[in-house]
This record gives structure tokens, sequence and C-alpha cells, in this order.
């Protein structure tokens, strides 16, 4: 193997790890099992937050799709010998990966700055795309410099663009009223679709008897699963409360004082619990001695 492939071999391993770690991840959140492979709370609180999901996919599943198309375009000139490959694919590595590094510090400041947790899978997904960057961009010999720049800077500017607007609408601290007033607005999530059963409302109602709150907002599907749990009707009992001041009857102010960092989140006698709860353990530790024949199977 020629020492002028050893770059494109280190992008390729580097991506197939990012790949491995992100369809690990996916098939976690896919499988209701994100909170048991977090290693801290604060992995949970990023998994668990909206800026997790866009348009109501896990941005696992996004990760994937780049780590991937890097692997294909890295490795690829090895295997064929069309003209001119090598050059297009060394553009092609630069646009993605520059798009990728300026996403994920987008997202680190997100995480530590908006979230204020920390997730171990979010760094070394991080690490990677940075690493690739740097990689793609210094162990390459580029002829073209203006080229080069150019490629950086329309990436750069238009990965910034993109994530900025995907995530506008959660980003729910950032204008957090002061009073205690609540914000009536008429943004609402999806219609849930699931029947409450005499258990569901049971455990509702239960929950509403002893101030116990759940802290959500319209553009989160955790949320969105967890009413999907209780049912239409049991959901419109619940002690609700809306942190996005776009949603309806929105209270953000209340949000921010019990200092939630991710939704849905649980206030039971006290305790704060992170991520959607099967009704199970929400009975469990409330202290709920009803039926338990909830008919949702978790995760929904």
């Amino acid at each position: 193997m020629s020492r002028k492939n050893l770059p494109r071999l280190a992008i390729a391993s580097i991506a197939v790890i990012g790949l491995l770690e992100t369809a690990y991840l996916t098939i976690a959140e896919w499988t209701g099992k994100a909170e048991e492979v977090c290693p801290t709370s604060g992995c949970v609180d990023v998994l668990n937050s909206p800026y997790s999901h866009i348009f109501g996919i896990p941005l696992t599943v996004f990760g994937f799709g780049a780590y991937t198309t890097v692997a294909i375009l890295a490795i690829s000139p090895l295997l064929l010998t069309k003209k001119n490959w090598d050059k297009n694919t060394w553009s092609g590595l630069l646009f993605l990966t520059t798009t990728m590094a300026v996403s994920s510090l987008y997202l680190m400041s997100v995480m530590f700055f908006k979230i204020k947790a920390l997730c171990p899978y979010c760094l070394a997904s991080a690490l990677f795309s940075i690493t690739l960057f740097l990689v793609t961009l210094l162990a390459h010999k580029w002829n073209n410099w203006r080229q080069l720049a150019t490629i950086t800077v329309i990436a750069a500017i238009a990965s910034l663009t993109g994530v900025m607007s995907v995530y506008a609408n959660v980003d729910y601290t950032a204008s957090a009223p002061s009073s205690e007033v609540v914000v009536k607005t008429g943004e609402k999530g999806p219609e849930i679709t699931t029947e409450s059963t005499a258990a569901e409302i049971s455990l509702a109602k239960h929950l509403q008897s002893i101030d116990a709150r759940v802290f959500v907002s319209y553009t989160c599907p955790h949320c969105y699963e967890q009413k999907q749990l209780f049912g239409k009707e049991a959901s419109a009992i619940l002690n609700t409360i809306e942190c996005n001041p776009k949603g309806e009857n929105a209270q953000p102010q209340l949000c921010e004082a019990a200092g939630i960092r991710g939704v849905p989140t649980w206030e039971i006698k006290g305790e704060f619990y992170p991520g959607v709860q099967p009704l199970e353990r929400l009975a469990e530790l409330s202290g709920y001695t009803g039926s338990q024949e909830f008919v949702h199977p978790f995760p929904y």
C-alpha cells in the first residue's frame, strides 16, 4: 500500500468507528434502551433533549449517514480506477467533513451552554468529526488553495445556517419570560392516537392528585411517546408543563426555575426523573396502588 493512501485509510478507519457508534445509539434509541446505554446522567439529559432529533428522526441517523458517506469517499478510489475520481473525492471529503466539524462544534456549544450536561458519546462523535476534517485538510496535498478556501467557507456557512435553522424552534431557554404568567400561544404537537383504558386514567388521576408534573415540549418526540403510553384521555389529565415558549399554554419560566435540562422530565414527590418512563415505573415512584393493566407497551 502506497504511503499516499495512508490518509485515506486513516479517514476511512475513523469514519467506520463513527458509523458504528451512531448505529449503536440509533438501535438503542429505536429499541427504547437509550437511557440504559448512557454511562452518565448528562448523557440521558442530552439524548432526551429536543436537540437529539431532527424532524422526528434521531440525530444519530444523520450521523450514521455522514460517517458512511465519508468512509465510501475515502476508500472508493483505492478500489476503483475512474479518471479524476481521486481528485473529486478529496473535494467531497473536504466539503462533508467541514460540515460535520462545524455542526459538531455547534452541538457541543448547545450541550455545554444550553443543556448544561456532558454526553461522552457526543464528545466522541465531535472528536471524530473534527479529526476527520483536520486529516482531510492537512494530510492531503492541495494544489489549488483558492478552491480549498472556497469549499471550506461554503461548507461552513451552509452547515451553520442549516443547524441554526433546524434548531430555531427548540431553543426554548433563550426567550423564557421572567414572570409566572402563562404565555398562551397556539403551537401544538401531533395528536395522541392511542386510547386510554381505566388503568391509564386511574394512574393519571393519581399523579395529578399528588401534584406530580411532567415537563415537555411540543417539538419533542420523546414527549409524544410518553403521552402515547398514557393515551389521549389520560394525557389530558396529567399536570403537563410546556417548556417551549411557542407551545400552547407555554410556561418556560417554570421549566427554567425547576432547572429542567431535557424533556420529558417528571417531577414526583420532589424528585426529578428525565426521559420517557414506563407507566409501571411511574406507578412505583408515585405510590400508585390501583390497576396496572396498562395496554400500551414500552416503548410505544
